[in-house]
């Protein structure tokens, strides 16, 4: 593997609950997990469902030493979490990060709370990967591997969530999932994050003409990221947390729209890779 690699996968796609059936056959139905490579250091970001291949690739590939960052702890974030089989192996060391729930809930109590009954049918303690639990507010700067620095942010969502850009070896991605724009504002923390990025993967969940409908439920549209995108100097811009209803053809179509407005746009598919 190049020590120059810097590759985004997509493991998950999809927002609020994962989907099924021949009409999500290209664009994929699992809830939100990305996988960032720097070099040889692997990132996971969000537990979603596609976290359960991601982790079977991972372990015949014999990784063993990788962190997990998450967002926030809605449910299609953390479903996966449970069915990550790296997490039962004594050979894996996992880093596990989170700051959403800062001062009202460590990452520990979170997993642990989880994963247990009843809701699981097993704790934690069942679990033999080494689980090293890392807290953080937002507004932190995260260091956690050599030459690699994540800047992190506070997003508007109920309940909070956690924005990242990812920076190494002059190039940059920006993790802006789950949040809400205020009709007419561009929100500075999104620009912030997206200035300059080399790709910027954005809560795409509406459309426009849906947002007064879903108002408060914490989700942004493609027309509202193209236009961060575009004011601040993006080079890609992927549409992502796509409705659980969006069908193949139905995000082939905003795809498109989003293309004609910014060039550089697509709709992220699971199992996607990106090269930046």
């Amino acid at each position: 593997m190049s020590k120059e690699l810097f590759q985004v996968k997509f493991w998950g796609v999809r927002g609020s609950i994962p989907v099924s059936g021949p009409e999500f056959d290209h664009y994929g139905g699992n809830t939100t997990c990305i996988e960032i490579r720097c070099g040889a250091h692997r990132m996971i970001f969000d537990a979603g469902s596609g976290l359960r291949e991601a982790g079977l690739a991972m372990l015949n590939e014999s990784v063993s030493d990788v962190d997990l960052f998450f967002s926030h702890c809605h449910y299609d974030h953390i479903i996966g979490l449970p069915f990550f089989k790296a997490i039962y192996y004594p050979s894996i060391h996992l880093n596990i990060w989170s700051g959403h729930l800062d001062g009202k809930m460590t990452t520990k109590e979170m997993v642990n709370q989880f994963i247990s009954p009843p809701w699981f049918p097993v704790k934690t303690d069942i679990c033999q990967a080494t689980m090293d639990f890392r807290d953080f507010h937002a507004g932190e700067v995260l260091s956690p591997r050599d030459g690699i620095k994540i800047k992190t942010y506070m997003l508007n969502h109920p309940g909070g969530a956690i924005g990242y850009r990812i920076e190494w070896g002059g190039r940059s991605v920006a993790l802006i999932f789950d949040i809400e724009h205020i009709p007419g504002s561009y929100d500075p923390v999104s620009l912030e994050m997206m200035k300059d990025a080399d790709l910027a993967i954005y809560d795409c969940t509406y459309n426009e003409d849906e947002m007064q409908r879903f108002k408060g439920f914490g989700h942004s549209t493609w027309q509202h990221g193209v236009e961060l995108a575009k004011m601040a100097g993006t080079k890609q811009f992927a549409l992502f947390h796509h409705a659980p209803s969006r069908t193949d053809e139905q995000l082939g179509q905003m795809e498109r729209e989003a293309q004609a407005a910014f060039p550089a746009s697509f709709a992220a598919r699971d199992n996607q890779v990106i090269d930046i």
